[in-house]
């Protein structure tokens, strides 16, 4: 007892001394931050690659628009499906382990996307990938909440989300490079050396996991005691009665499915950029596909800076829903504005380019909400939940966009239809209390 008597008294004077404290947190971001960006980007990646595949790949495969959206959108069913036990496991046998298997596997299912030859196949990968990958992202925000208290999440969550534009800003030139240049080396198409090319930096950070990383405060060799007991200390500032902690509270509770709405609306736009950006500009006229790669990467260089510099604001000023729904106000009218630019590429482009960081920029304050309110069990099944659940926009979007094209040759009625739904989504955060929202 005296042990823990000792760690409050050091660590108090550490909160006493602010340039200790910061040098601390930096110390533990650069220990943590890039591993989560590295894993959320190949997450991206691997996830959107089939946007640039497509391209070559419909034709090997037999695959229409519509048969294309419901294969890219069943990697969100066997997300959605597995996302709440993954998180649970991720908490019960530790963040190391976990997030290694989580990569390992979704590395392995991804290369395996290179053996496709009929579409079946192509449906039945793509349901397994959503399997491997369930539980990276709520995984990695309950991990988050393990170091990190409330006011200093806004940067952090922007720091490893950002892996989200980054994985286009680099992939799709690299994915465009590999369409363009390997088609037909060694006899193989250049959609199926993107798919094994692309799967192999999940593996390696599956092993950086495994190695590299620790599982909780208290298993960090690189702190000593003093700064273990700050870190803790600076984490039990944020209980409070508002938070729920039992695993079944967190079924039950409406803000968790709120949360969870609000941003599968968000990911109604994210997610038509994401899969079907490369589709819209070759529809306009353009064939290279490293033109194409080149033109993709603009709306998510755009986010990157939109979500660091949103992220950092919200944690400045403590203050999170005008950061998160001004934002996506902002992306849905561009979205919609963009049906309006029928007629030229560089106007589409810039709309969908401010759009996409809009949006995107919304991200790191939003997910800071649900810590205000989910601890322990409920925290691990809360984010998850909110996660599976934001996900089935993922398969509506890719579904409808693609039936909507089918049907009538422009994806103009879905992204006017997504914009209206993202910015009625938004407007209800307003329904939750601001002393929930804004405790940062």
């Amino acid at each position: 007892m005296a042990l823990d008597l000792s760690f409050d008294s050091t660590a108090a004077g550490m909160a006493a001394d602010g340039a200790q404290a910061d040098a601390l947190y930096r110390r533990l971001t650069w220990r943590i931050a890039p591993f989560l960006c590295l894993g959320f980007l190949a997450a991206y990646v691997d996830r959107v690659n089939v946007g640039f595949a497509k391209l070559r790949m419909a034709a090997d495969l037999g695959l229409g628009e519509a048969a294309y959206g419901l294969g890219a959108g069943l990697f969100f069913v066997g997300y959605v499906l597995c996302e709440v036990p993954s998180n649970i496991l991720l908490q019960r046998v530790g963040a190391r382990f976990w997030l290694a298997r989580i990569m390992l596997t979704w590395g392995v299912v991804s290369g395996a996307m290179c053996l496709v030859h009929t579409p079946m196949a192509f449906y039945a990968l793509r349901l397994l990938l959503g399997v491997a990958e369930a539980g990276f992202m709520p995984g990695a925000l309950l991990y988050l909440s393990q170091w990190f208290p409330p006011e200093r999440r806004g940067r952090l969550t922007a720091l490893f989300m950002i892996g989200i534009p980054l994985s286009s800003v680099l992939g799709a030139p690299l994915s465009g490079f590999i369409l363009a240049h390997f088609s037909g080396v060694g006899g193989i198409a250049g959609w199926r050396w993107l798919f094994a090319v692309e799967s192999l930096p999940p593996v390696l950070l599956g092993l950086w996991a495994l190695f590299g990383l620790p599982d909780r405060i208290e298993t960090a060799d690189w702190l000593d005691a003093r700064e273990k007991g700050f870190l803790r200390g600076q984490l039990r500032h944020g209980h409070d009665d508002h938070a729920i902690s039992r695993l079944w509270q967190a079924f039950a509770d409406p803000r968790v499915w709120h949360v969870g709405l609000i941003d599968g609306a968000i990911l109604l736009g994210l997610y038509t950029v994401a899969f079907w950006f490369p589709t819209f500009l070759k529809g306009r006229g353009v064939a290279d596909p490293m033109t194409i790669g080149l033109i993709t990467m603009v709306p998510h260089l755009c986010a990157v800076f939109s979500m660091v510099l949103n992220g950092w604001h919200s944690d400045r000023t403590g203050e999170r829903r005008l950061h998160v729904v001004l934002p996506v106000l902002l992306g849905a009218f561009l979205l919609g504005c963009s049906v309006l630019a029928d007629g030229s590429l560089a106007v589409s482009v810039c709309l969908i380019a401010l759009a996409n960081a809009a949006i995107l920029g919304a991200l790191p304050p939003f997910w800071c909400i649900p810590a205000n309110f989910l601890r322990g069990p409920a925290a691990a099944a809360g984010l998850a939940i909110a996660c599976s659940f934001a996900n089935l926009a993922g398969f509506f979007a890719t579904g409808i966009i693609g039936w909507t094209i089918q049907r009538t040759h422009s994806p103009d009625l879905a992204l006017v239809l997504f914009a209206c739904v993202m910015a009625a989504a938004a407007l209800s955060l307003f329904l939750i209390p601001r002393e929930i929202v804004d405790r940062a």
